[in-house]
């Protein structure tokens, strides 16, 4: 074959340059516009999803009882954020918690009763049993007619949390604040869904049981009492972990505008040791309820702290756009704190030098003989199945579907959260995954009711019991005879008896076999630990009994006792008796308060209006 000349060789090779060069910068064209069409589609789309999708933002106050806000009826607590947003909301009159904060949890998340997931106490705080360790001890004292199985201490791996299925839609999720359910990193809430967490471990309480920062929270190591573990850090010096918490969700959802969020907003207040702000303090110092119930001003300015954190927060959302597509829950983890810190009880009497000394006498400033809340006109609180331990207060926001400032009396409680969010969103719960709730979005639209017989409440610690709420009745079922609550068995009409004062079991056994029998099918559908026959059982067997708490005397018994001198009356000298060792500052402002004509004297009746 006769070769190309020269020339003609490299006029081929020039086209054929020319040609390849054109094609790629033609093909890498179409490559880039491509691309940046995939990329605004992609884009398009994900602006679409966050405008469809709705947000959900949970806000959980630790321990905040039913009583303690303006809407529920407080007089004496200071809330015009939680006052805004019942206006905004429906109220829910009948809502209940567990009387421990964990199981509460562990049931907002799963969506079961706390019989099936096993989180029955306030446990989450301490070392996870072994894999295959039974839940029941291996034994019990010769006083105890039965062995009470042992609450999980975490949260079930295998459980597919609400947090998990809205991150799989395509949700932002972040956790910031009080976990409570796991001790260990494989337990804490990044491994449930929560692609951002702000927490730290163990204390049920604040971070190191401080709400001052420092915290002293470290990444690593081994959590302990005076070695917090987590994520959350320092702030400035005296920084109140209300305030930070606050501070962290709102970037949060600043991050997250332009996509569907869910914002697990859990606070440490108003749980112990109750720290507080005392310029707040001090404006309840010498407030009155007009109730005569509520008289705590550490309590009320922890309250405050949390309204105000609640006001930022709605503001936020209010400034972003976001409120008419958000789905706003405010709720609470168990019944108000009626028991602890009262005189005599345990820890309150410490000598000078102790760790809880600076703790102890700043509560005896502010609160002096006054537990942290008052439920009234429910009975009892926190770690109690009465009503004033599981009842609590519900407020669920929904623009454009639920009716602004309406009111529901429907028996509802943290199981009914995972479906109801679910639904709200448009999301199918997982197969495979026993949900006991109910969606309650028929209530919030005001298009049906609940399908469910009745609401249980499972409780085996503490004073050991199974409750069952239907309609306007209670049944309280107690597993043995208590020193205080001998009664095995109590029936309550709560339309007529809100304060659970008239056991109607003995009048009523129609009605106690009918709610006798919800809670046997409750027990065998959901599995729960029944207590076991103690078999080293002894009828004539020592109680162990708590030391009885002394008894407050009767204004007589108080005049008798401090008028040293007979003469009916008590002056500030006889107030005070022996200073040494006593806060005198605190019972100046006592006697000042219940010296209603100021002449210096107290009467019987000046002290029979006062405390």
């Amino acid at each position: 074959m006769a070769s190309n000349p020269p020339s003609l060789l490299l006029a081929h090779l020039s086209f054929c340059c020319h040609y390849s060069f054109t094609m790629i910068s033609v093909m890498k064209h179409l490559l880039l516009t491509t691309i940046a069409a995939v990329l605004l589609v992609e884009f398009a789309g994900s602006q679409l999803r966050a405008a469809n999708s709705l947000n959900v933002v949970l806000f959980l106050v630790d321990d905040m009882g039913w009583m303690d806000s303006e809407p529920y009826g407080s007089k004496y607590y200071e809330t015009p954020n939680m006052e805004r947003l019942s206006k905004q909301s429906m109220r829910f009159t009948n809502a209940y918690a567990t009387p421990l904060c964990s199981p509460t949890r562990a049931s907002i998340l799963s969506g079961q009763y706390s019989s099936r997931h096993g989180v029955t106490s306030a446990s989450g705080h301490q070392k996870a049993l072994p894999a295959r360790a039974s839940r029941y001890p291996a034994n019990a004292s010769p006083s105890q007619k039965f062995i009470y199985p042992i609450s999980k201490r975490y949260l079930d791996p295998e459980l597919v949390t609400m947090a998990e299925v809205l991150q799989g839609a395509g949700y932002r999720t972040g956790h910031f604040g009080k976990w409570h359910l796991g001790l260990s990193q494989e337990h804490w809430p990044e491994k449930h869904g929560f692609q951002v967490a702000f927490h730290a471990q163990p204390s049920p309480g604040p971070p190191g049981s401080n709400y001052f920062s420092p915290y002293g929270v470290h990444k690593t190591g081994e959590p302990s009492p005076k070695h917090p573990v987590g994520t959350i850090t320092d702030g400035p010096k005296g920084e109140y972990i209300t305030d930070r918490l606050t501070d962290e969700a709102i970037r949060f959802v600043e991050r997250h505008k332009n996509e569907p969020f869910f914002l697990n907003f859990s606070h440490h207040a108003v749980h112990g040791p109750w720290g507080h702000k005392e310029e707040y303090t001090k404006q309840f110092a010498n407030k009155v309820d007009p109730r005569g119930h509520q008289k705590n001003p550490i309590m009320a300015s922890m309250l405050k702290s949390v309204d105000e954190s609640l006001g930022r927060l709605l503001d936020k959302l209010d400034k972003l756009g976001l409120t008419g597509n958000t789905l706003f829950i405010f709720y609470s983890d168990n019944g108000g704190n009626t028991h602890s810190n009262l005189p005599g009880a345990r820890g309150m009497d410490v000598k000078q030098g102790h760790p809880k000394w600076k703790f102890v006498q700043d509560w005896k400033k502010w609160a002096g003989d006054q537990p942290p809340t008052n439920n009234a006109p429910l009975r009892e609180g926190k770690g109690r199945i009465y009503e004033g331990g599981q009842r609590v207060p519900l407020m669920v926001r929904w623009p454009g579907q639920v009716e602004a400032g309406s009111i529901s009396d429907s028996i509802v409680g943290p199981i009914d959260l995972y479906p109801t969010i679910l639904e709200a969103a448009g999301l199918e719960k997982p197969k495979e995954h026993i949900v006991d709730g109910e969606s309650i979005v028929p209530i919030l639209k005001q298009t049906g009711k609940l399908k469910r017989q009745a609401y249980f409440t499972w409780f085996p610690h503490l004073i050991p019991a199974v409750s069952v709420r239907q309609g306007d009745w209670k049944l309280i079922r107690r597993f043995e005879p208590h020193p205080k609550y001998p009664e095995t068995v109590e029936l309550y009409n709560l339309k007529d008896d809100i304060g659970e004062t008239r056991n109607l079991a003995g009048k009523m056994s129609k009605k106690v076999a009918e709610l006798q029998a919800l809670i046997d099918g409750f027990v065998k559908e959901t599995g729960a630990l029944y207590p076991k026959p103690n078999p080293n059982y002894d009828p004539n067997g020592k109680p162990t009994v708590s030391k009885p708490k002394p008894q407050r005397p009767t204004p007589e018994q108080f005049l008798q006792r401090r008028d040293t001198n007979k003469d009916g009356f008590i002056t500030l000298k006889e107030y005070i008796g022996n200073p040494k060792g006593r806060n005198v500052p605190a019972l100046n402002q006592q006697f000042n308060r219940r010296d209603a004509n100021k002449d210096g004297k107290l009467t019987l009746e000046e002290l029979k209006k006062t405390k």
